[in-house]
């Protein structure tokens, strides 16, 4: 009788299967989209059967959820910078408005806030994805306030709300543009506006 050691087990499904789903999921739905991208890609790439990915999420819509908890916590997003304590909190704040320099032999395509890409593709049809999509988005206004008021806003409540807007609106516009440039200005922007609420 033919057996499977523990390597070719693991490929096939096992306990790494959720893990290589959710990861594959991060990887396309903000490369192709979430409505682009089907079950039988999904499993394809992460090399998993049909009937795995159905134990491990009974509908695409809970896999769906399981990606927006996990980009709205991934160490490498731009919004982790708020938790560094190793920087001012203006500083922090401000940096939030980097790019990532790209090679110029290969300028990406700009994907913008995989939340808010998620945001609009869930609307209407995948409410839990939604409304994860709206908790994580309020979570990160009330910490744009508390950065603002460690930066020494005397109105934080303010200043994050400014911050969360302008921080949104440039990467949606870059995202449209395919262009950078909206963030630059976003930065210098923001600067203006913390100096203006603290000095």
């Amino acid at each position: 009788m033919e057996t499977i050691d523990a390597p070719a087990r693991a490929s096939r499904g096992g306990r790494g299967a959720r893990e290589r789903i959710l990861r594959t999921a991060v990887e396309l739905f903000a490369r192709d989209g979430i409505h682009a991208t089907g079950i039988a890609k999904l499993t394809h790439e992460a090399h998993v059967s049909t009937r795995t990915f159905y134990q491990h999420f009974p509908s695409k819509e809970s896999l769906v959820s399981a990606y927006v908890e996990r980009v709205g916590v991934e160490p490498h997003s731009l919004e982790s910078v708020l938790d560094r304590d190793d920087l001012a909190p203006r500083e922090r704040l401000l940096r939030l408005f980097d790019e990532r320099p790209a090679s110029p032999a290969h300028p990406p395509v700009l994907r913008g806030c995989p939340l808010h890409n998620t945001a609009v593709e869930a609307a209407g049809n995948m409410p839990e994805a939604a409304a994860l999509v709206e908790q994580h988005k309020r979570g990160f206004a009330a910490r744009l306030i508390k950065a603002a008021a460690e930066a020494g806003a005397p109105d934080p409540d303010v200043l994050g709300r400014q911050l969360a807007l302008l921080f949104e609106g440039c990467r949606a516009l870059s995202t449209s543009l395919n262009d950078p440039q909206p963030i630059h200005d976003a930065r210098k922007l923001a600067a203006t506006l913390i100096d203006q609420a603290t000095t």
